[in-house]
């Protein structure tokens, strides 16, 4: 390990590290625009020019290797020179627009001018200017104040894996842009706003909307997916105007995806605000009064096993555990959190990411079963990507062709080569054998299915063929689609000894053995086969089960409440409080909690606290906060014959696969968006 002297500190750091990070390891503040520790280091902007002993010129400490004996100085009179110089560079052409720039307040550009540049400007010509290039609805392009840094270019390539950024031209004549002029196509592109050190990449919806010092930041997770992505949700009075992601290394690295950070602006669209029930065929306005004596008289001398309930994909576990105390009480097993119909088992192991996200980087060989990551899990996806680009990795997918971002080898569409591959009678076996940390990841397209438990029994099998399982490592995984599903496992939210899944639930609907289905914002089954049955719907939107419902009760948004997650890895995490639910809508256990009293069945619980130490005794993994609890392996899933379909990917359109985002605006103009990109790509009509 090569020791160095920084400003007359001695330190040690690991072979391999350079200057730049040497100085950060000693506490020293090194100015730099281009460089970024998740990024392929570039040397474009110089401003993290040092003085080196038995240098003749300034090196750039974020590509110099550090190395033993080396004496650096970033503070001298020579680096200062320097710095100044390259900032007044950088400035010849940058715009005077600050004051009507939204990176304002929080512009690198900013503050290093301020802490590093020159008092005065030399440069007397006219700037230069150059045309605002087209990225779509999510980006905002300045791209006259662009300092060439390319960590926009080197983001689109190395990380979301979708090389369409670049620059062209040379000099002050050069210009990052698409090439061919379209939108992006990346599930990840706005993380290029928050690697933008200036105020050429901004958000398009947020565009002059507001002042950073004017928000309220709340820490909280995100919802859109399973992977619990930790952000940081700024609000001014009662609306949430961006999500911004917070650094998790164990979870989401620093990125978001782009449902995930530009799909609140549908939080406020199309909400429920108030009760209603239906009288004559038509949903009219109620009091809770209301609405809560029309499910009470209703549900009076129903018998239990009459009774469902369905828990939707944004739910906390919360409120899944006070439908579940409710139904319970009332008599009823009928329940279910699986509103996609994957044939998930209960033991943990079927239904955890074992591998843990992290574990990704530790993996050599990884097996797609009905799976699509990048529109199911974006941040999970570039991970994979991330460990190909490591080296010594292979993939490989059973289910229709997609493009991953990294190469990927198609064995077939179909269960039959996943059952060829678990008798041992396909050539992939071999390398799965072969590989030391073997990776299976097994999607909801997969179990969604008939046969889903029979295909999740051969994709243990095989993990038990290939050593995919041992002491210290896990590499079988089911990747979830929604935030609720885990957690709701987790609680036991399934049917009862007895009991009707999802599935029994809909045709006993149909048939009239089911009277009553209390749907937990579940929006995403066919409302149709629900039948006669009276639909309660508690949720935050009109969306599927609003229009369907005889009583709706507005409930509230993720970023309302106060809820518990748990993420495809079995991580619990908390979210927070930003904003509070507009009109008449409440936090959603609370609703439960309120009802509990005129159904005659009391909830035990008066306060979140108490509802969290329930919580912690149905399931004491929801008190290790941001821990991961591994799982025991056993035996799960169920012998038997596989159907010859391909498997199906339950994510068509990665824009809207929920009420809120389907409800945004700016979902829907990226979904048009990439319509007619790939359109124009494939010279078809879309």
């Amino acid at each position: 390990m090569p020791k160095l002297t920084i400003n007359g500190i001695e330190v040690e750091v690991p072979a391999g590290t350079t200057v730049l990070q040497a100085a950060q390891a000693a506490g020293v503040e090194v100015p730099h625009f281009c460089y970024h520790e998740r990024l392929a280091i570039a040397g474009n902007c110089r401003m993290c020019l040092v003085e080196m002993e038995k240098s003749p010129k300034p090196v750039a400490s974020c590509a110099m290797p550090a190395a033993d004996g080396q004496v650096v100085y970033t503070n001298s009179e020579k680096a200062q020179r320097a710095r100044k110089g390259v900032m007044e560079f950088l400035l010849i052409n940058h715009p005077l627009d600050c004051p009507i720039c939204d990176q304002g307040g929080e512009c690198d550009l900013q503050d290093e001018a301020m802490a590093f540049g020159f008092d005065r400007g030399r440069f007397l010509e006219n700037k230069r200017a150059v045309k605002d290039k087209d990225f779509g609805p999510l980006i905002k392009t300045h791209m006259t104040r662009c300092i060439h840094c390319t960590r926009c270019v080197r983001f689109a390539t190395d990380v979301a894996g979708v090389p369409e950024l670049g620059a062209t031209g040379r000099g002050e004549n050069m210009e990052i842009g698409t090439y061919v002029e379209h939108a992006l196509t990346s599930e990840l592109s706005g993380n290029m706003i928050d690697l933008c050190p200036v105020g050429a990449l901004t958000s398009k919806p947020y565009a002059f909307v507001s002042r950073p010092w004017e928000l309220r930041k709340t820490e909280s997770v995100d919802v859109f997916d399973a992977v619990g992505a930790n952000i940081r949700i700024d609000a001014r009075g009662p609306e949430v105007l961006r999500v911004l992601p917070r650094l998790n290394d164990d979870v989401n690295e620093e990125w978001l995806g782009d449902k995930g950070r530009f799909a609140i602006d549908g939080l406020m669209k199309r909400r429920l605000d108030k009760p209603y029930v239906r009288e004559n065929g038509k949903l009219v306005p109620a009091t809770w009064g209301d609405a809560f004596g029309a499910i009470a008289a209703r549900l009076k001398g129903v018998a239990g096993t009459k009774i469902a309930g369905i828990a939707g994909d944004l739910v906390d576990a919360e409120a899944m555990l006070a439908l579940k105390d409710l139904l319970t009480a009332l008599g009823s097993p009928n329940l279910d959190c699986r509103q996609d119909g994957a044939k998930l088992p209960t033991a943990r192991a079927g239904y955890l990411f074992n591998t843990t996200i992290a574990g990704i980087e530790q993996a050599d060989v990884v097996l797609f079963v009905g799976s699509n990551p990048r529109a199911e899990a974006p941040i999970i996806n570039a991970r994979f990507r991330k460990r190909y680009l490591a080296g010594g990795f292979k993939a490989a997918m059973i289910g229709p062709a997609v493009d991953l971002t990294y190469p990927v080898i198609q064995l077939g569409a179909g269960p039959e080569v996943l059952s060829d591959l678990a008798d041992g009678n396909h050539s992939w076996i071999d390398t799965l054998k072969g590989a030391k940390n073997p990776m299976i990841v097994v999607g909801q397209g997969a179990l969604a299915r008939e046969d889903g438990t029979h295909v999740l029994d051969l994709a243990r099998k095989l993990a038990d063929a290939v050593g995919a399982v041992r002491e210290g490592w896990n590499g079988f995984n089911v990747l979830h689609t929604a935030a609720a599903r885990v957690g709701g496992l987790e609680l036991g939210f399934v049917p009862g000894e007895g009991g009707r899944d999802l599935a029994g639930i809909l045709e006993g609907a149909q048939h009239g053995d089911i009277e009553v289905v209390y749907l937990l914002g579940a929006d995403e089954i066919d409302m149709g086969r629900l039948g006669k049955a009276f639909v309660i719907y508690q949720g935050h939107h009109g969306d599927a089960g609003a229009a369907r419902a005889d009583v709706v009760l507005p409930g509230s948004a993720y970023t309302e409440k106060n809820g518990t997650y748990v993420n495809t890895e079995g991580r619990v995490q908390l979210g927070r409080l930003a904003t509070f639910p507009p009109g008449d809508a409440r936090e959603d256990w609370k609703i439960l909690r309120a009802l509990s009293e005129p159904l005659g069945h009391k909830l035990p619980y008066d306060n979140l606290a108490q509802l969290r130490q329930r919580l912690v005794a149905v399931n004491p993994r929801f008190a290790q906060v941001d821990e991961i609890v591994p799982a025991e392996w056993t035996s799960f899933g169920v012998p038997g014959p596989t159907g010859s379909g391909p498997f199906v990917y339950p994510i068509e359109n990665y824009y809207m696969t929920d009420p809120v985002s389907r409800s945004s605006p700016t979902m829907a103009a990226c979904t048009e968006s990439l319509r007619a990109t790939v359109s124009q790509k494939t010279g078809t009509n879309g």
